[in-house]
C-alpha cells in the first residue's frame, strides 16, 4: 500500500499549488495538465517493481535470502516498504505529484477536498499501469523466479473468507483516510506524516499479511494478479479500499463538524 503528501497551508481547503515544508501540495490546479500523472505512473512503478524484488528474495524458498518464518518475513517487507513509501513521498517527483500511488487514497484525497475531481481519473488510471509495467520490470529483472512468488500478488489465509478479507482491506483504508484527514487539519504536525505513515505501512504488512494479504492498496494488486492470472478475489481488492477511502472521508467530515448545538437553547446563566 501507500499514501499521500498532505502537505498544506491553512486548511484541507487551502488553494491549489500551496506550497509548504514538503513541497507542492496535493491540491493542484488542472494535475493533468502539468505531467503529473506521469510522476505518479513513475513512482507507482517504482514502488511495485521494489515490492515484487523484495517478495521475490524473501518469500521465495529456493532464494539464498529466505526467511522461513512468513511473519518475519512479512514484517522486512512491510518495513522495507514502509521506507520506500518515505522516500517517494520525499523525492522531488512525490513532492510535486503527491506521490499517492494508490487509487483509494486519490479518492480519499478528493474526498476530503484536497484533491480536485478532474484529477482522479487520469491519476487512477496512470496509478494502475504503474503497478503492471512495475510487476512486468521486476520480472524481466528476475525470472521465473517472480512467478513462483505469484509476482507478488498479496493473497488471504485459507482460513480467511472473502467477506473478512473485505472487512480488513476496508478497514485498513479507514484509519488511513482519518490519518490524513487529521494532518490535513493540523498542518502545524505535517513534518510527522511520512514517518506515522511508514510505520503504519509496516504493521498492515506485517499483522494483516498472513490474514487477508494486507494490500490495503488496488494498484498493489492489479499487476500482480493480471500477470499472475488469478484474478477470482480482484474485486475484493479494488473496491474495498475505495469503500475504506469513502467511510473515512465521511467519519473525517463529521468528526470536523461535532455535535451541533440547539440554536434555541437556554444559555446556563
Amino acid at each position: 500500500m501507500s499514501g499521500s503528501e498532505v502537505s498544506r497551508s491553512g486548511s484541507p481547503a487551502a488553494s491549489p499549488g500551496t506550497n509548504t515544508g514538503f513541497g507542492q501540495a496535493p491540491l493542484q490546479t488542472e494535475p493533468e495538465r502539468r505531467g503529473y500523472p506521469l510522476y505518479e505512473f513513475a513512482l507507482t512503478t517504482m514502488l511495485m517493481f521494489t515490492v515484487v524484488t523484495v517478495i521475490r528474495w524473501v518469500l521465495d524458498p529456493a532464494s539464498p535470502l529466505s526467511v522461513a518464518n512468513v511473519h518475519l518475513a512479512l514484517l522486512l517487507v512491510g518495513a522495507l516498504a514502509g521506507a520506500l513509501v518515505f522516500g517517494l513521498l520525499r523525492s522531488s517527483w512525490g513532492r510535486s505529484s503527491g506521490a499517492h500511488m494508490n487509487p483509494a487514497i486519490t479518492l480519499a484525497l478528493w474526498l476530503l477536498r484536497a484533491f480536485p475531481g478532474r484529477g482522479v481519473g487520469v491519476y487512477v488510471v496512470a496509478q494502475l499501469g504503474g503497478s503492471v509495467a512495475g510487476t512486468a520490470l521486476a520480472r524481466l529483472a528476475w525470472g521465473p523466479a517472480v512467478a513462483r512468488v505469484g509476482y507478488g500478488a498479496a493473497a488471504a489465509a485459507p482460513s480467511w473468507n472473502g467477506w473478512a478479507v473485505f472487512a480488513a482491506e476496508a478497514g485498513c483504508l479507514v484509519v488511513v483516510t482519518l490519518l490524513i484527514g487529521f494532518f490535513l487539519a493540523h498542518p502545524a504536525h505535517e513534518r510527522w506524516f511520512p514517518w506515522v505513515l511508514a510505520v503504519l505501512i509496516c504493521a498492515i504488512i506485517a499483522v494483516l499479511g498472513p490474514l487477508s494479504g494486507g494490500s490495503a492498496n488496488p494498484a498493489r494488486q492489479f499487476g500482480p494478479v493480471l500477470m499472475s492470472g488469478t484474478t477470482a478475489r480482484l474485486w475484493i481488492y479494488l473496491v474495498a479500499p475505495a469503500l475504506g477511502a469513502v467511510l473515512g472521508a465521511a467519519a473525517h467530515h463529521l468528526i470536523l463538524r461535532g455535535p451541533r448545538r440547539d440554536p434555541t437553547a437556554s444559555h446556563p446563566t
